[in-house]
């Protein structure tokens, strides 16, 4: 049966928990959990996360507010060009001690997932509360950081806002040349023009 400790996701909380109002920096770096993402927009399996933060003791459990970054790979939407570039992600979430967690579990017959629970200044985010190890020592943040970047990322990446995309006509990289065009004609008349010429031409034999 693997060990809370060796998860590659495991912070020691083993200080921080002996009573409330204890604090300690988090600084960490973490192996990023699959499933961030797709093709488009993503993290990819294994790349480096980074944590920073605080984890801090209150009664009934320990609150952790810090910042995730990730090397996020994306394309944009417009014109197709790659993006590679780092994301902060800003999160605050409730770690409850095994008492706490099992009376969100039982009470009317919801989990702590289900159960709104008033986690941090009065706020009621049950989504935001994640278990501790059985004993209590480690806090696994794969589901954190999974949940948090995914949560994150934009439905439509752009590589910069005023990104003017492609041509419609030829693909052309609008970015490179605003005033790209196309002088296109109208076919509908050609047989107008067609019939026009034809009778100035016998109008001229005549």
């Amino acid at each position: 049966m693997p060990r809370p400790e060796d998860s590659p996701w495991a912070i020691s909380v083993m200080q921080v928990a002996s009573r409330p109002g204890q604090s300690e920096v988090i600084d960490s770096k973490f192996p990023a959990p699959s499933g961030i993402g797709d093709n488009i927009i993503g993290v990819d399996e294994g790349d480096e996360l980074t944590l920073k933060g605080s984890m801090s003791s209150i009664v009934d459990g320990l609150i952790l507010s810090g910042t995730i970054t990730a090397p996020v790979h994306a394309e944009c939407t417009r014109c197709l060009k790659p993006i590679s570039r780092d994301w902060d992600v800003n999160v605050t979430v409730f770690f409850p001690y095994e008492s706490k967690a099992d009376s969100a579990g039982t009470k009317n017959g919801k989990t702590g997932k289900d159960e709104d629970a008033d986690i941090v200044a009065g706020e009621e985010e049950s989504e935001d509360m994640y278990p501790l190890s059985a004993d209590g020592n480690f806090a696994d943040v794969e589901a954190l950081l999974r949940d948090a970047l995914v949560e994150a990322l934009p439905l439509q990446p752009l590589c910069r806002e005023d990104c003017l995309g492609l041509c419609s006509q030829c693909g052309f990289d609008m970015n490179d040349d605003p005033d790209h065009h196309h002088d296109v004609t109208d076919g509908r008349f050609d047989v107008l023009a067609q019939l026009k010429a034809q009778l100035e031409q016998e109008q001229h034999k005549a």
